[in-house]
Parts: structure tokens; C-alpha cells; sequence
């Protein structure tokens, strides 16, 4: 299929690009979290890749590293230690509002999307796409489904894309959008999707990365 090929290629490019252009800003953030915190540079959660593929997706942390019982854990680990606040995440939609567990940098690598640059490496890759939905968590798609079991047969489409670094819903409201808007928002995309829609997202997405609007 010509969209998939080109798709692909632009993928590729893209990334190549991005990574090269992006180079000072990938070494400045790894020295500021290096210092600031104790921990990895690059945090890998897996998340749920085309036709329900795991894979580890690369970020920069944005957490805080946590000793619990005298084992180091990350933050996602150390939530699901403290009950409500736990139940509160994931009423939320899997975010927190102010998130205590931010380091004082990871405020502004969440607030300029700036955490998700290292994505650009599972584009290479061939994990995910410059342009797509969302990479959802395991645990996220399960219990989402539970609030919201309408959208079970929509998560089924969205499987069948790979998920991408920006997408429809980011550019159209990101963490402010509840999961069965954004889900409907994901298959919406992948039956309209094309080169020209993809580049229109890509445009678009320059503003909200600037703006930080939306972002948790």
C-alpha cells in the first residue's frame, strides 16, 4: 500500500532529522536530569504497540526515583503504593493534575512535550510513527475500557496503527480529553488518515508544543 510505504519513509527521514536538529536539546536535558536527580537518564515504560505488540518506549524521566523497603522503584511504582492518590490518578484518566512526583525539571520537559523526544528512536525503530494514536499502557487500555466498555470494540481499530509521537487528540485538547473521546478520536484518525492529513497534524503540532496547552 503506497500510504504505508510512504508513511514509512517519511518516518525514517523524519526521525534521522529530528535527531540530528534536536541533538543540543537531547544532551542539555540528559546533564539537567543527570544532576538533579538521582536515577536513569531515559526512563523505558512499555506500552501497547500495533496489533497489541508491547514495546519499550523511550522517554526522558520526568520523575522522581523512590526507595521503597530498601529497593529503588520509579514513580508509577511508588503510586500504586499510596491508595488514594492512586485512585485518583487513575479516575483522572491515568494523569495528575500537578503530579507530585514531577521533578523540578520534569515540569518543563512534561509542559514542552519535551520527555517524549527520545520516541524519535522507536520511530527508527519501526515501533511507532511520527504520526498516530496514542501509546496506551497496558493496565490504562484494561481499566479504561471498564468506565468506559463502549469503546472496547474502537480500542480494536486502534490497534491496527502503529502509535504515534504526536496525534489527532494532541493537537485537539491532549491530557484535557477524557479516554472515550480521545479513543473515537484515535479511530477517527485512522480511517481518515493520509499524507496530507499526516503533514496537517505535524503543522499543527508545533503550536501546541509552544503553547503547552493541554499538557500534565
Amino acid at each position: 500500500m503506497f500510504y504505508d510505504f510512504a508513511k514509512r519513509v517519511i518516518d525514517i527521514i523524519g526521525a534521522i532529522v529530528g535527531l540530528i536538529l534536536l541533538s543540543p536539546i537531547f544532551l542539555l536535558a540528559a546533564v539537567v536530569i543527570e544532576l538533579e536527580s538521582m536515577g536513569p537518564v531515559i526512563y523505558t515504560p512499555l506500552r501497547v504497540g500495533r496489533n497489541g505488540k508491547l514495546f519499550k518506549m523511550y522517554k526522558f524521566r520526568s520523575m522522581k526515583i523512590y526507595r521503597i523497603r530498601g529497593q529503588t522503584v520509579h514513580a508509577d511504582e511508588y503510586l500504586k503504593t499510596k491508595a488514594q492518590l492512586f485512585e485518583k490518578y487513575k479516575a483522572s484518566g491515568y494523569k495528575l493534575s500537578k503530579d507530585p512526583r514531577l521533578t523540578g525539571i520534569g515540569a518543563f520537559l512534561r509542559k514542552s512535550s519535551i520527555d517524549e523526544l527520545p520516541q524519535l528512536v522507536n520511530i527508527l525503530k519501526g515501533e511507532m510513527s511520527l504520526v498516530g494514536p496514542r501509546a496506551y499502557l497496558t493496565e490504562e487500555l484494561k481499566e479504561q475500557q471498564k468506565v468506559y466498555p463502549a469503546t472496547a470494540p474502537l480500542v480494536k481499530t486502534l490497534l491496527k496503527a502503529k502509535p504515534g509521537l504526536t496525534g489527532y487528540w494532541q493537537v485537539s485538547g491532549r491530557s484535557q480529553i477524557t479516554f472515550d473521546k480521545r479513543i473515537k478520536m484515535d479511530v477517527e484518525y485512522i480511517k481518515k488518515r493520509s499524507i496530507i492529513y499526516d503533514f496537517n497534524i505535524i503543522i499543527k503540532t508545533i503550536p501546541t508544543l509552544i503553547t503547552g496547552k493541554g499538557a500534565v
